[in-house]
């Protein structure tokens, strides 16, 4: 590795001779200039990794020397030392993109700790990232072969999200297939669990996790106040990791009162379980009580035309008024037209809002070939995820929310996860599309790949014939029919799925904000 370059700028750069000889004995290359025009002509010149240049000195200054010297090399990391402490002078120093700030006497201990912290800090915390993931690694492993409660899940998937964002931002790619192999290992166990608990949770006795059907009663409605309303913001198919670069945007803006995971039904698609939140039902129970709102995967028309009306006979249910503000955002122009009237939430104890970029990404990803190389892999995605957030009108809304007194809640229907496993299913014409579960009669499976429904009515799922079963794709498996066999994989090989049993698509986030 090619020694760090320093440039030291001082009108009495003889005094510092000490701390020159210091550096140079540590193996970095110290240049010294004594005035801002030389500086910046050297600059010009030569390419170093970081500057220490002095606040004050005759002639040109040291805020002038930096201004100049940022307009030819941005990039460089500049940090200020000076005799002052005035505010006025850190201020104008900080506006003007400095990376760090020294009062004079400046200490050798203090110069090292600046150069790790502005050229070196991305190979330290990469290496320190990698080794503490490596020393968790273990535990985290034993936690997955002990797991046998959804709070324990939760953990876990939290815990494996958190190392994945933490590697990521490092930079550090060296534990990637070790975390990936433990992820997979997870979902591998977390199927199980599912395989072994999911109906028990439907049979009164056995305690059951939150799940879509509750949010609505359990965490939204006790939260509506006439004092403060409540905004409730469904970005539907929204991972947990996705959240959390999200929710860095937003923590200027508002405090995280509550972060958890809540469970989505099976299957976790948004004719479901979006349907199941508003209704506070399950699927069957909202095809027995409102036929005229729900269609089966079998029948023609859209699926989730009628999740106000849903909310509503929850509310009469409830005992609650019935008064609400609702809207679903497809795209900008329909985005920007609630920001530009953000004020008309505030008249109501409760607004739902319905954001479906991250769906429609989700989607455009399987169907355009530039979308997929754009999120090519899962921290592409989060990225592009992010990218799109950063330029939302949804952002642009939460800013201007948290200057008003409101309660805010963001969650999602279920979430998503990159395939790359092909399964194969034989159904009849009226079997339902997804590639994370099929729903219809005569199924043709190994029933070692999938996780089975026979009975529709034990997961309160409605069933389009006496004789209709439901499959799940486990892991990172996805669905495919015989015919056309490896068109059809090679067209969804790591596309991102949603339907089936995954952490990343069950367990998914239920946020409450509170504006600081």
């Amino acid at each position: 590795m090619n020694a760090i370059k320093i440039l030291w700028v001082d009108d009495e750069i003889d005094l510092l001779k000490p701390h020159v000889l210091f550096l140079e004995n540590k193996g970095y290359e110290v240049a010294t200039i004594n005035n801002g025009r030389d500086a910046i002509d050297i600059v010009q010149e030569n390419n170093y990794d970081i500057i220490f240049l002095d606040e004050n000195m005759p002639g040109m200054s040291g805020i002038e020397t930096l201004n100049a010297i940022k307009r030819i090399k941005s990039q460089i990391p500049i940090v200020m030392i000076t005799k002052s402490e005035e505010e006025n002078i850190m201020e104008e120093a900080i506006g003007s993109n400095i990376a760090d700030y020294l009062i004079k006497p400046v200490k050798p201990n203090q110069v090292i700790l600046a150069i790790k912290k502005n050229v070196q800090k991305q190979a330290i915390v990469s290496e320190k990232t990698s080794s503490a993931y490596q020393q968790r690694f273990q535990q985290i492993l034993s936690e997955i072969n002990f797991a046998n409660s959804c709070n324990e899940w939760k953990d876990i998937y939290k815990k494996i999200v958190f190392w994945e964002l933490e590697l990521e931002k490092s930079g550090s790619n060296v534990m990637d297939d070790v975390l990936q192999m433990q992820k997979r290992e997870a979902n591998l166990a977390f199927g199980k669990f599912i395989q072994r608990h999911y109906l028990d949770w439907f049979d009164g006795n056995s305690e059951k996790p939150l799940m879509s059907p509750n949010i609505m009663s359990k965490v939204v409605f006790p939260k509506i106040s006439q004092q403060k309303p409540t905004i409730f913001i469904l970005i539907d198919n929204l991972r947990y990791d996705q959240w959390k670069v999200i929710q860095n945007k937003i923590a200027p803006y508002y405090n995280t009162d509550e972060d958890d995971l809540y469970y989505a039904i099976l299957p976790t698609a948004t004719q479901y379980a979006r349907n199941a939140i508003f209704a506070g039902l399950m699927p069957l129970e909202i095809d027995k009580k409102f036929p005229n709102l729900w269609l089966n995967d079998d029948e023609e028309g859209g699926k989730n035309q009628h999740e106000k009306d849903l909310l509503i006979e929850q509310l009469k249910r409830q005992g609650l008024p019935t008064a609400f503000y609702f809207d679903k955002i497809f795209n900008n122009k329909q985005g920007q037209k609630i920001v530009d009237h953000y004020k008309d939430l505030l008249n109501y104890d409760l607004s739902v809002l319905i954001f479906n970029f991250v769906d429609i990404l989700s989607h455009a990803r399987t169907d355009s070939k530039m979308i997929r190389e754009l999120a090519e892999d899962e921290a592409a995605y989060r990225s592009l995820s992010l990218s799109w957030f950063e330029h939302s009108p949804l952002f642009e809304l939460l800013k201007l929310l948290s200057q008003q007194n409101v309660r805010v809640v963001i969650t999602t229907d279920h979430g998503t996860t990159q395939v790359t496993d092909a399964v194969r299913v034989i159904g009849d014409k009226s079997t339902s599309t997804n590639l994370r579960y099929k729903m219809g009669r005569n199924l043709d499976y190994n029933p070692k790949e999938v996780m089975v429904i026979k009975n529709p009515a034990e997961a309160h799922l409605p069933a389009s014939t006496l004789t209709s079963s439901y499959i799940f794709a486990l892991k990172n498996d996805f669905l495919v029919y015989p015919n056309n066999y490896n068109h059809f994989v090679n067209y969804y090989k790591n596309t991102f799925q949603h339907g089936g049993v995954s952490m990343e698509e069950i367990l998914v986030p239920l946020i409450t904000l509170s504006p600081k």
